[in-house]
């Protein structure tokens, strides 16, 4: 059979089971053939060839643009004719093909002698901007050698003409509300994590937003006011909290935004979104990448009495009121130039946050991306012309207070600031591009960078990156149809495109399903890197890190480079000591509680950095803070360490990216030896005491400080998701957190020890309270599951080399086998000890899943509903979360323990050796403390 008849087979198969147009061509086979029949005029397929040509493939740097590129050309030089596509209609083709290919198409003609093909494909490419260095090298070479239409390029791109004529945004956006939720809304409500493998098919993922009776509703409103636009709001909460997914804002502009370019299929751009709190800062990154509008409603406010106090319900909660109505079915009028919202000719909200010059350029110009690449390429041609680059864009904002210290991360983003004028320090409120060192990707969200890679035409990783991982963790526990279909082909993307991968499509070494963020926290060797990944927990406890989308990660990897604000920033200390029944996960908790209850229920840490003062806690402890900070709302955190401590964390890295090497895993860039060169220049810089251990200046400023009591943390804390509050806005916030006591005996169904918040540490618990019990009873029975599953392999090896997995196995009713690994996931589970795989697990909800309606006990990150353990009719899931010490024992018992049981159990292991710093962590101001980086 052909590739086209069996195309013609898969798109009566998606018609007839799913309900969905043809799939987005990106084979250069297929489009091979589908050219053939077009070139056949009296082809029984031609009429559907040709739309297919046309409307149905991918553009970029896929194997389909190639060969559509080139029969352009083709068509253009009059070597082939197709009567329904002229040569102007194969230049605006052209011009919708983003880069790659067809800017190579394009400077071929645009280059070459014929003046009637050049001038018409000169104009073409001043609207581009995707072009590379191979590609602008081109540009270069034909300027120096006299050519007039390359000297024109030059003049357009140096004058930015691609961005300044394009239209100016619409200055009334008038759209219609949509409450999508109230409460806290999640990506994974926009996105589920259960539905990752379908990412990369934008109209098949589309069918999962929300529900199928929500996206009914949009297209109804749709319907009943044309011209509109559907704005989704999270109601009594925030838009957009938890994971970083592109693949949640590409669903709401498939429903509610607008077409990109009518020759790419199901590519949506610009949509509305909105929030009681705003939009949670690593998704309002994502609405930038698409040019849409994030709106900060407040349209319920704290409620207060006649002395002006807040008044706050049963529970010490605010009582919160209504300031306007946004009811599903509001028309309200965005005046993006007064940056206003209303309702009529009344003035509801000052939204001027969602229009700074830079958001508005990104809308102007279709999203961040181009942006991003217009300045480069502006840049590159003045510097080639010799002139001085006119300013077009907004300017950077620079921010800086004379006399003022700087915060660790105001630190870090002057030393890698990108292009910055001026030379005096910068502050929280300026917007820059800094330079990225780490990039990571994670695979369920891979295929997608993928995606945005080929879109945007890059084809190699920047030279200027240090250091980057694909990761296989969240497609770990099943072996399923889905994964062997969807993760060996990204991994030989990502391995080409010049990434260490977790697999080896040689198949050199084995395959690895190491936590990403663990691997991540391992090859950052520097405290002042920054750092992003293609997920909120991308968290690092060195350098400053931040969870980013698909196409954020995809720009990093690209161009070296992200633009973002400099945060403020919220400091953390703490006092007292820890008792010695109590784990960190504890004090993390804690944390967060004791933060709400001294600001009287503000989350201060939202959208802001923490900076926690931790001290001698090596990185693998201190992540454990690192990575909660991302359900904290936090945009990102930094752990302050002393000289010492950093220096044993960095030495833990190498010898960690040593056994990478070890196994084959470096590239032929040689990496992940480069990373340990930068780590020995790190730690000769600190002994020498010229570039001591990160740390904010004496009279830094922030937005709060934040003191943390350990003497007040008596027993374990526990975040609950509080799934029967009767306030639907206070579910699943991750605010609710409890003592141990106040669960007194509550069943357990299932626990849960791994995902990305575990170490070495809490294998050595686990293998530590075994021991415990099994000498206190005898034997030891477990009367609920306990899943187990590693963060890494490394660790595993660890284990066994040093005799902890011995008694692990010994309790195990399952152990994972890689030469056979599961290949559906598990959908009941016995009362025994299963030790899982490396990975993710069941904290991704993806593969494996509680039982429906379970109570599970988990050390995971996600209180999402329907992640861990969907509901029933008859009861609500709960995926409560807590330390490693006590889910083993709530297994043990079937029952939350009471704390007598919990300190019995855990009598004589050294949970975690944390006590505060003795010194101030801060270094004294200087002026010129740290100088910014021009590069």
């Amino acid at each position: 059979m052909s590739l086209y008849l069996e195309y013609l087979a898969e798109i009566e198969s998606r018609k007839n089971d799913l309900g969905l147009a043809p799939k987005p061509i990106d084979s250069a086979d297929l489009l091979s053939e589908i050219i053939a029949q077009i070139k056949d005029t009296g082809n029984q397929y031609r009429e559907d060839s040709l739309k297919f040509f046309i409307y149905n493939t991918l553009p970029g740097t896929t194997s389909a643009a190639g060969v559509k590129a080139q029969f352009l050309k083709e068509i253009i030089l009059g070597q082939e004719a197709v009567a329904e596509i002229t040569a102007e209609f194969a230049f605006e083709l052209l011009s919708h093909m983003k880069g790659g290919p067809s800017i190579e198409a394009l400077l071929d003609l645009a280059l070459g002698d014929d003046a009637a093909v050049s001038a018409p494909a000169a104009d073409v490419l001043k609207t581009q901007v995707f072009l590379y260095d191979a590609d602008t090298a081109r540009l270069e070479a034909a300027y120096k050698a006299g050519n007039a239409v390359a000297k024109d390029l030059l003049e357009s791109y140096a004058q930015a003409e691609f961005f300044t004529k394009l239209p100016e945004v619409q200055e009334k956006v008038q759209v219609v509300t949509y409450i999508a939720g109230v409460g806290d809304i999640s990506t994974d409500l926009l996105s589920p994590g259960h539905q990752s493998h379908s990412r990369a098919d934008r109209e098949l993922h589309g069918q999962c937003m929300i529900t199928p009776e929500a996206q009914q509703e949009i297209v109804a409103l749709q319907e009943q006011h044309p011209g509109k636009k559907v704005m989704l709001v999270a109601e009594k909460g925030t838009m957009g909290v938890g994971s970083s997914r592109m693949s949640g804002v590409n669903n709401v502009a498939l429903w509610a935004g607008e077409q990109a370019s009518p020759y790419v299929p199901f590519i949506n751009i610009a949509p509305v979104v909105a929030g009681t709190n705003g939009i949670a800062p690593i998704f309002l990154t994502t609405v930038d990448v698409t040019g849409g509008i994030g709106l900060d409603l407040k349209n319920w406010v704290k409620k207060v009495d006649s002395d002006g106090n807040v008044v706050t319900d049963a529970n010490g909660d605010p009582v919160l009121e209504e300031a306007y109505s946004v009811a599903t079915g509001t028309v309200l009028t965005i005046d993006t130039k007064a940056k206003k919202l209303y309702n009529g000719d009344n003035e509801l909200s000052d939204v001027s946050s969602a229009f700074t010059p830079q958001k508005m350029e990104f809308m102007k110009a279709g999203g961040s991306y181009a942006v991003t690449f217009g300045k480069k390429l502006q840049t590159f041609a003045a510097e080639t012309l010799g002139v001085e680059a006119p300013a077009v864009y907004a300017l950077a904002k620079e921010v800086s207070h004379e006399g003022q210290g700087l915060t660790a991360v105001e630190k870090i983003f002057n030393r890698n600031a990108v292009g910055v004028a001026s030379d005096a320090p910068l502050h929280a409120g300026s917007d820059v591009r800094v330079k990225v060192n780490i990039v990571g990707s994670q695979d369920t969200t891979g295929p997608m960078t993928c995606q945005e890679l080929e879109a945007m035409a890059a084809s190699t990783i920047s030279t200027s990156v240090d250091g980057a991982f694909q990761s296989g963790c969240h497609t770990a526990s099943v072996w399923d149809s889905k994964a062997k279909a969807n993760t060996p082909k990204l991994m030989a993307f990502m391995n080409a495109f010049g990434v260490i991968t977790a697999r080896d499509p040689k198949g050199v070494y084995h395959s690895m399903t190491d936590v990403i963020h663990k691997v991540l926290n391992d090859i950052t060797i520097d405290d002042r890197a920054i750092i992003i990944g293609g997920d909120s927990h991308t968290r690092m406890s060195k350098g400053v890190a931040f969870g980013a989308d698909s196409g954020t990660v995809a720009i990093a990897l690209a161009t070296g480079e992200s633009a973002m604000p400099i945060p403020e920033s919220v400091k953390v200390t703490f006092k007292g000591s820890m008792a010695s029944h109590m784990d960190f996960r504890d004090v993390v908790h804690a944390t967060q509680a004791q933060m709400l209850k001294q600001f009287g229920g503000e989350n201060v840490f939202q959208g802001r950095i923490i900076e926690v003062h931790i001290g001698t806690l090596l990185a693998d402890q201190a992540f454990t803070f690192t990575d909660w900070s991302a359900e904290m709302k936090a945009k990102a955190s930094i752990c302050i360490s002393n000289n010492e401590t950093l220096i044993q964390s960095i030495e833990l890295a190498k010898s960690r990216i040593q056994i990478m090497i070890n196994k084959g895993m470096d590239n032929e860039a040689g990496m992940l030896a480069g990373l340990i060169k930068l780590a020995d220049e790190r730690i000769a810089g600190i002994k020498s005491g010229e570039e001591p251990a990160l740390a904010p200046d004496d009279n830094a400023k922030y937005y709060a400080e934040v003191e943390i009591d350990l003497d007040a943390i008596a027993e374990p804390m526990i975040a609950d998701p509080d799934v029967n509050n009767e306030d639907v806005s206070k579910r699943y916030t991750h605010d609710v957190i409890r003592p141990v006591s106040y669960y007194n005996g509550k069943p357990v169904d299932l626990g849960f020890v791994g995902s990305c918040m575990v170490h070495k540490g809490d294998m050595q618990i686990i293998a530590q309270m075994l021991r415990n019990l099994e000498k206190q009873n005898g034997t030891i029975e477990f009367k609920a599951p306990l899943v187990v599953a590693p963060p890494t392999y490394n660790i595993v090896d660890e284990l066994k080399a040093e005799g902890d997995w011995d008694i692990l196995q010994k309790y195990a009713g399952f152990v994972f086998d890689d030469d056979a690994p599961k290949g559906e996931a598990r959908t009941k589970y016995d009362n025994i000890l299963y030790l899982e795989r490396p990975g993710c697990n069941l904290c991704m909800g993806n593969q494996e899943k509680a039982e429906p309606g379970d109570t599970v006990i988990a050390t995971s990150t996600r209180l999402f509903q329907g992640r861990v353990v969907a509901d029933t009719a008859e009861k609500k899931g709960e995926s409560l979360l807590g330390s490693t010490p006590l889910v083993v024992l709530s297994t043990v018992l079937g029952r939350f323990p009471t704390l007598a049981e919990y300190t019995a159990a855990v009598e004589g292991i050294d949970l975690t050796r944390f006590a505060p710093p003795t010194e101030e962590m801060t270094t004294k101001y200087t002026a010129q403390a740290v100088p910014v980086k021009v590069v």
